[in-house]
């Protein structure tokens, strides 16, 4: 899957928090969140819309805050679908909380590799099982 294939599946399945995400799918899309979420700060501090603390450093601004909201419900439920395709329920993106350990451990799993063929989540994204059409 390309970045654009990736970018427009996370934003396809906004809120589509069942099935599977292959690593490129998880990869590309979190590189667009990073770009967007650059390109807000970045627009903040041309027109003059960034927030700075008393050490005069950047701290946010709105469009940051926008592309970041924006994108935040896409990207958890991508990955969600990552941790599906290795076989893991969603719910152990709560393992994100424990620092070092917890992003760490979620760090080793989006990069693992897909369980191969269908599990408990759905088919593989990457190739599924063409089913039989008889007439």
């Amino acid at each position: 899957m390309g970045f654009g294939q990736a970018v427009s599946s996370g934003l396809r399945n906004f809120f589509t928090f069942a099935g599977r995400a292959p690593r490129s799918e998880y990869w590309f899309f979190y590189l667009f969140f990073i770009i967007c979420a650059f390109a807000g700060g970045f627009l903040d501090g041309l027109l003059g819309l960034a927030v700075f603390n008393e050490d005069d450093e950047f701290v946010y601004g709105p469009l940051l805050v926008l592309s970041i909201l924006l994108l935040f419900f896409p990207q958890l439920s991508v990955a969600v679908r990552r941790l599906h395709d290795i076989g893991r329920s969603g719910w152990w993106l709560w393992l994100g909380l424990i620092p070092f350990v917890g992003g760490l451990i979620l760090l080793v799993w989006a990069c693992m590799r897909g369980t191969e063929g269908n599990n408990k989540y759905g088919p593989n994204p990457l190739h599924p099982v063409p089913v039989a059409v008889f007439d």
